[in-house]
């Protein structure tokens, strides 16, 4: 259970920032004889940009040829699904079409489709009208490439699976942790100084997400700066399905544009917009750009509607001058960097924490350990069994049988397991994300209650002290009735 435990007071390797990336580096550094600390200022892994995510595996067609993104990209989306088996995430590989709505725009994608061979995706090709009404009968083109390598997959869970198999592997994850100096000494990484404490370390890895430049700056190997640029998404009811791919239009300059596209648990997202904003946690959603991205993604599917909206988030991308990641050692020995992960950057997670490992191998005899346990085993979600194999997880835990969630068919069973399995849910969103509990039409009307009583049962604290998503974020002052008797 994710609670706030002693982390030790050194290791040979400090990550500093609990995203995908941070999460990814862990479990592929777990392989090896290190003692390792990842590190995480929020209540929970998944609190920054990865939380803010579409969940793109993208193929790699428009990601510029010659950028360490294009080659970090198509590795990555050919590492996922091994890992997505071994870590029990669901990933469907559903394509994507790249159109072209005028006849301007046709020559564009020639040199798009030239671009993703050079990066090597040799399975996509351009389509016409007519083959797009087929795949795609509600999206307008007249031209189109195919891309059939993309995937998807749920970011958070994804997030949450890599956190628990790195620690189920002896890594030591420690949230509510945040780096507050890096110690040199003679030009060497020495510590890292936390809110908890220093860790004596001879690496640290700076995946801070939007704030690696303020983290590099510690180190005295600030170099570069992250421009903060926010994008909004917005969740469409599961009954709003206008399509079953990726659909993008031709990107912009800082962004692969306003797109409509499925998720691996049945809803459209429509966005996002890339805006420069100077408030690094903002992550507001606004009415000005709904209004906006939802008239751009019309352009590709003129039915879509405002109407079938549920909710909307907003996710933070941590950009750079140079628009390509920033990974590597630095002037600091011992200090590596792993920033600027924007798009595609969940997709060239894998492939990134390969490299931070072989950088830190040419500095360090890496040992393979013994015993390294890559998978990680979870039952399927109660909503996705079948009526037999739902009436045998109700003979084996009753708790099945009590739905808690209505919309998105979360048992009791399984909230208690968020809780207490692997690095484990301490707030109501963390809850939210590891089993979707809240996420459907009522968006948490029916259960948000019940599973704040839940988590005050599991947890062993008063209501008044469960959190909505951290520090401040309570969800009750006192109470007029006793709630705990909606759970028993």
């Amino acid at each position: 259970m994710n609670t706030q435990q002693e982390l030790p007071a050194s290791a040979d390797v400090v990550i500093i920032g609990g995203g995908v990336c941070g999460c990814f580096i862990a479990r592929e550094l777990a392989r090896y004889q290190l003692d390792i600390i990842l590190i995480e200022k929020g209540p929970d892994v998944c609190e920054g940009a990865s939380k803010g995510n579409g969940g793109t595996i993208h193929s790699g067609v428009n990601t510029d040829h010659g950028t360490l993104k294009a080659t970090l990209c198509i590795k990555g989306n050919r590492l996922f699904p091994e890992i997505a088996e071994d870590l029990s995430v669901p990933l469907k590989t559903v394509g994507s079409l790249i159109v072209a709505t005028s006849p301007e725009e046709v020559p564009l994608l020639d040199d798009m489709l030239e671009n993703g061979r050079k990066n090597g995706v040799a399975d996509a090709r351009i389509i016409g009208r007519d083959e797009i009404a087929r795949l795609e009968p509600h999206v307008r083109a007249i031209a189109a490439i195919s891309a059939p390598s993309l995937r998807i997959v749920c970011p958070q869970r994804l997030v949450f699976a890599l956190a628990d198999n790195a620690a189920a592997n002896g890594v030591h994850v420690g949230v509510n942790t945040e780096a507050t100096d890096v110690l040199i000494e003679n030009g060497k990484v020495r510590a890292v100084r936390t809110n908890r404490g220093d860790i004596r370390t001879r690496f640290a890895v700076n995946a801070a997400g939007v704030y690696a430049d303020k983290v590099a700056e510690m180190a005295g190997a600030g170099d570069f700066k992250i421009i903060p640029r926010k994008g909004e998404y917005y969740i469409l009811d599961k009954q709003a399905q206008w399509v079953s791919r990726n659909i993008f239009p031709l990107p912009g300059e800082h962004s692969k544009g306003a797109c409509i596209f499925p998720t691996v648990d049945g809803n459209n997202l429509v966005g996002p917009n890339s805006d420069v904003v100077e408030d690094r946690e903002d992550t507001s959603t606004t009415a000005s750009v709904r209004r906006r991205v939802f008239e751009l993604a019309r352009r590709l599917v003129p039915e879509l509607r405002q109407d079938d909206m549920i909710s909307a988030f907003a996710g933070i991308r941590p950009t750079t001058e140079t628009e390509d990641f920033i990974i590597g050692p630095t002037a600091v020995e011992g200090f590596i960097n792993c920033a600027g992960i924007q798009s595609p950057g969940l997709t060239a997670a894998p492939a990134i924490a390969e490299m931070i490992v072989a950088i830190i191998g040419e500095r360090t005899e890496l040992k393979k350990k013994k015993g390294f346990k890559p998978k990680r085993k979870r039952a399927p979600r109660f909503a996705d069994c079948s009526r037999k194999e739902r009436d045998k997880l109700i003979r084996e835990d009753p708790r099945h049988a009590h739905i808690i969630c209505r919309c998105e068919i979360v048992t009791e069973k399984e909230i208690v397991d968020a809780i207490q399995e692997g690095i484990g849910a301490t707030t109501l969103n963390g809850v939210k994300f590891r089993t979707r509990a809240g996420m459907g039409r009522c968006q948490g009307g029916f259960c948000r209650s019940r599973v704040a009583m839940i988590l005050a049962r599991e947890l062993g604290v008063s209501p008044e002290k469960v959190l909505l998503r951290g520090s401040g974020s309570h969800l009750f002052v006192g109470g007029t009735k006793d709630l705990r008797k909606i759970v028993g």
